[in-house]
């Protein structure tokens, strides 16, 4: 699969989400073929992911958006299924705490940032104060800014923020790749029905995600900004076709694949001392 054709360019040209398909499946023939390919890309991510524990150089940062239903916990939970609990630590973004509010809004992903030889995944971040922040404006004012530095540019600036905190992450040895999950307004009406119908997805439904569908267009328009100004070459963005979760699982296990892989990542090489200390082992288990 070609990757890039997902990977928002780091150009700073205007994104247009419409020019990216929600159903398309590009480079997979059918569903099988898919499910085999990511089986293949679940084992070869386990194995990355062992040499990456055990190098304990790099860290790896993926953050998850998406509108609602349109699939981030099913994929982290896919994709993720092969790799070593011990190695792998997952955060899941709400509302901000009172605690958190009194911070900037950078300090709680901060605290939870993936330790060296990890794996971190944000399902939903930082992006949010970019988004639902911009799409309703109330939640802005709740956040007790200064007055001074509410300004038309806030958003810029923002961005200017989120831009550097991912530098200085990626100078510090944090490989970071960031997935939107590209879903339809169709198919999140019939994913958010099917909840309805089912008794079992009951517990996943609420009605404020309904509502949200009426500001559709704002969110469009703000994550287009979002991709346009903060896919950079250290912390790209992938606009993931979502319409298909087999699709979708598959591309977004290849972009990560592909990601650690351009790590060279390798066991820790036995210094002699360490050959020694086996031989020693292996003698006093004989006798």
């Amino acid at each position: 699969m070609d990757t890039d054709r997902f990977r928002v360019p780091a150009s700073r040209k205007k994104v247009r989400l419409k020019d990216y398909e929600t159903d398309a499946t590009p480079g997979v023939k059918s569903k099988d073929e898919g499910g085999e390919r990511l089986e293949e890309g679940i084992k070869r991510l386990r194995g990355l992911q062992e040499k990456l524990y055990a190098q304990d150089r790099w860290a790896v940062l993926l953050i998850f958006q998406a509108m609602d239903a349109a699939g981030k916990d099913s994929t982290i939970e896919h994709v993720m299924s092969g790799v070593n609990p011990q190695g792998c630590q997952v955060f899941s973004f709400k509302a901000p705490s009172a605690e958190e509010q009194d911070h900037d809004f950078l300090w709680r992903a901060h605290a939870r940032l993936p330790e060296r030889g990890r794996i971190g995944i944000f399902n939903r971040s930082y992006y949010e104060e970019t988004l639902i922040v911009r799409v309703h404006e109330g939640i802005l004012r709740g956040q007790r800014l200064p007055k001074a530095l509410v300004t038309k540019d806030i958003w810029e600036e923002r961005f200017e923020d989120i831009n550097a905190f991912e530098r200085y992450l990626a100078r510090n040895g944090t490989l970071i790749r960031k997935f939107f999950l590209h879903v339809s307004q169709k198919e999140q009406m019939a994913r958010f029905l099917d909840r309805l119908n089912e008794p079992e997805k009951h517990w996943k439904f609420a009605l404020g995600d309904v509502r949200e569908r009426e500001h559709w267009g704002a969110y469009m328009d703000a994550y287009e900004e979002v991709l346009e100004h903060t896919s950079t070459e250290h912390a790209p963005w992938y606009v993931i076709p979502a319409d298909h979760k087999w699709y979708m699982r598959l591309a977004v296990a290849e972009v990560i694949v592909e990601a650690l892989e351009s790590l060279d990542l390798a066991f820790p090489e036995v210094t002699p001392a360490k050959r020694d200390e086996l031989a020693q082992a292996r003698e006093l288990l004989q006798e």
